[in-house]
């Protein structure tokens, strides 16, 4: 692949990824935003059922924080070479190896766990919803798995473009 097209390729990814986790970390940190609620109690009340109740009320209170962080890690580790030119392939491979475990996880939850494919939790009013009202006091995100699923396939390739030949 030529370097040119390597490059530019390389910097699409980096920002795609970077955008969706960016733009996810309000609600992450918002302790009143009902996906992130919902989302992390469905998987820290499983966590409880199937390891053991401490590790799930640790996931439940904790779990958004945690991925928050590991999502803002990987987005600074993505961007870095806006500074550090001289390193930005070995920056992309790394933080598209971040992404990718991060995002593996994410996969995980969605296809082992009560959570689903299409997360869906109940709300007031359609106000209240950020993703698709689906039926009267249902909201359904259609996608967040696919956004995981589409990083989780980006950062490989990020990986691979830019690891030494």
């Amino acid at each position: 692949m030529n370097n040119t097209i390597r490059i530019t390729v390389s910097w699409i990814i980096a920002l795609w990824t970077s955008n969706v986790f960016l733009t996810s970390l309000f609600y992450k940190f918002d302790e009143t935003a009902l996906e992130p609620q919902h989302i992390f109690s469905t998987i820290g009340t499983w966590i409880g059922e199937t390891l053991h109740v401490t590790l799930g009320a640790l996931f439940t209170e904790y779990g958004a924080i945690f991925i928050g962080l590991a999502e803002l890690a990987t987005a600074s580790v993505l961007l870095a070479p806006i500074v550090l030119w001289k390193h930005r392939a070995k920056l992309h491979c790394i933080g598209g190896l971040m992404a990718s475990v991060v995002m593996a996880g994410a996969i995980f939850f969605h296809l082992f766990t009560p959570l689903g494919w299409k997360p869906t939790w109940s709300v007031d009013d359609e106000a209240a919803c950020q993703a698709v009202f689906s039926n009267p006091g249902l909201c359904t995100d259609t996608l967040l798995a696919n956004a995981a699923l589409s990083i989780l396939i980006l950062g490989i390739v990020l990986l691979f473009i830019n690891r030494k030949s």
